[in-house]
């Protein structure tokens, strides 16, 4: 049973593939000439044997090569044409998704990040693959061999009937190909799958393996994934290859069947050795089609599932619905009665929580591990739905802003920075397209990083890959930093923002959380360590997902924290 959520990315793939409808309709066009002239060779053999040898006559064998070369030529032609449309009808519709597809995986991505399904991209790269090949082009022939096959029966009945149960054989194989394979296929891309996630952790934390020892324990486990991999691809495609060889074999026995057939009937007086030929010609021409079909397999395959979990993927990741355009808001937060799930799970990691944040305020969120301090970031910026409650910025709820947009009022330091490659600047302006060079070093001043990014060897150009390459964690952190603030925002997000940092890093936070209140603008800190709550006047502390004080800062740590003297004065240790 198809879910209505599937049934509507089906339709959204459906209506993309309509949207190409005029080249089907001319592939289809060139499709009944080009089979037509497909009985050029038949034709030919059958004048040349009975007509030609007959009269000895050169002259009618020049006139009609000269014919048959011409026919073969516009044959030539349309074949290309029709390869040529069908490969732009597939770039057309891989152009015309790719943005929903990559806005849906990025979506899912963000609240399943674990989910094999996020090969959206690969799957609509199959999809393609299959439009553009030569299987779909046998598709618009195959509808003609039934055609073909008549014509041997017009030779004679016998061969009519040889022709129809090769054909029928050739289907039945193709069927049973169909039903074999396609357990074997799904096995061995899985299998790849995990292979290539595995292979792409280990890639990404390559300093940790390294610097662990774990460099042979990652290989031997990776091995065994490969291994797995390969030996479903080699158990898939010796079944392909299989069908393949046998349908091959088959047909080239089939035509010499053919003609020894033919040949009986030439000796029995019922039909003519020109017709012998034609009739074999035209038996290879009816099943090739089929023939192709099965040898491309695989990619069939390969798009039928991919066209599935793109169906899957769109349907659960509708489009984002266009919002009317709000003014820049002031920077007050309010927290409503807010409930999150985690996606994929069951059980509420926040509860009931309600709080307000005024502007030119800065509010640090404390509790234990796994209390709801990340998902609480997660939920603010957006990352996460509520399962209830609201979250509202200057009054209007999040979903009312383009996601877009509301990206550019609240900056977001997550607990893990990532980078990307390319510039410092790229990473700080968000990989704009013509990052916009004042606003960049500005943020990179707000966030205190400017000093230290023109100190690095080729300032704000000095390019850097997705690992950061030599910058230290505390480097990586001040940049991710100077990303949030990027554009301007009314509100500052940061996950355990002094995570990596050293002393003069921390100062530098500090800074800059007292430059955002002095702006009139509003921060959140989750934090572990007491320096990353020093300019904070407001506390919220969680417990278990559910709000156990909030308050100025100074009252709350002495209600809840035994060494809130330590944490007042600034020292070291945990907020406990």
């Amino acid at each position: 049973m198809i879910s209505q959520k599937t049934q509507a990315g089906y339709a959204e793939l459906r209506a993309a593939r309509r949207s190409n409808r005029s080249l089907y309709w001319a592939v289809g066009i060139f499709s009944v000439f080009s089979n037509l002239l497909m009985l050029t060779g038949p034709i030919y053999m059958l004048q040349v044997y009975d007509r030609v040898l007959g009269s000895g006559s050169v002259e009618t064998l020049i006139g009609l090569s000269l014919i048959v070369a011409f026919l073969f030529l516009i044959m030539g032609l349309l074949e290309l044409v029709r390869n040529r449309v069908m490969s732009r009808a597939a770039a057309r519709f891989q152009s015309r998704l790719d943005r929903r597809v990559f806005d849906a995986v990025v979506r899912r991505a963000a609240i399943k990040p674990d989910e094999v399904s996020q090969t959206g991209l690969r799957d609509l790269e199959g999809v393609q693959k299959l439009m553009s090949s030569p299987a779909l082009i046998a598709m618009f022939d195959i509808p003609w061999t039934p055609f073909f096959l008549a014509g041997i029966a017009l030779f004679h009945p016998w061969l009519g009937i040889l022709a129809l149960a090769g054909g029928g054989f050739l289907v039945i194989v193709t069927i049973f190909n169909q039903i074999t394979t396609k357990t074997p296929q799904n096995e061995a891309m899985h299998a790849m799958i995990s292979s290539e996630k595995m292979a792409e952790q280990i890639r990404t934390e390559s300093e940790m393996v390294t610097s662990m020892g774990m460099r042979d324990a990652a290989f031997t486990r990776w091995q065994k994934l490969r291994n797995r991999a390969l030996e479903t691809q080699i158990s898939a495609s010796d079944l392909t290859g299989g069908f393949s060889s046998t349908t091959k074999t088959f047909r080239m026995f089939l035509q010499s069947a053919m003609l020894g057939l033919g040949a009986y009937l030439v000796l029995l007086g019922e039909m003519s050795p020109g017709a012998m030929i034609a009739g074999s010609i035209l038996m290879g021409r009816a099943l090739a089609p089929i023939e192709l079909a099965i040898g491309q397999w695989p990619v069939v395959q390969r798009a039928v599932r991919g066209w599935h979990s793109l169906a899957i993927l769109l349907g659960e990741t509708p489009p984002e619905a266009q919002r009317t355009a709000l003014p820049k808001p002031k920077a007050k937060l309010e927290v409503m009665q807010l409930t999150i799930v985690p996606p994929g799970e069951s059980v509420a990691s926040l509860r009931m929580l309600s709080f307000t944040v005024e502007p030119g305020q800065a509010v640090g969120v404390i509790g234990a591990s796994g209390a709801g301090k990340s998902t609480l970031a997660r939920a603010i910026t957006s990352v996460w739905r509520p399962a209830g409650g609201k979250v509202r910025l200057d009054g209007a709820a999040l979903d009312n802003y383009d996601p877009a947009i509301l990206g550019s009022y609240i900056g977001y330091l997550p607990q893990r920075v990532q980078l990307f490659e390319g510039t410092v600047a790229d990473n700080i302006a968000r990989l704009a397209e013509q990052p916009d060079a004042a606003a960049v070093v500005e943020a990179a001043k707000k966030a205190d990083a400017h000093e230290m990014i023109l100190k690095m060897p080729d300032g704000y150009d000095t390019r850097i890959d997705s690992t950061g390459g030599r910058l230290s964690g505390g480097q990586i952190q001040r940049i991710g930093l100077a990303r949030a603030m990027y554009g301007d925002p009314v509100i500052l997000v940061l996950d355990e923002p002094n995570s990596n940092l050293d002393n003069e890093g921390s100062q530098a936070l500090n800074r800059a959380i007292r430059k955002m209140k002095e702006e009139g603008k509003s921060c959140l800190i989750m934090a572990h360590r007491p320096a990353a709550i020093q300019e904070c006047d407001t506390i919220l502390m969680l417990d278990g997902g559910s709000r156990a004080a909030f308050g100025p800062r100074d009252e709350v740590l002495k209600q809840v924290l035994q060494n809130h003297e330590q944490v007042r004065a600034g020292g070291k240790g945990g907020l406990r």
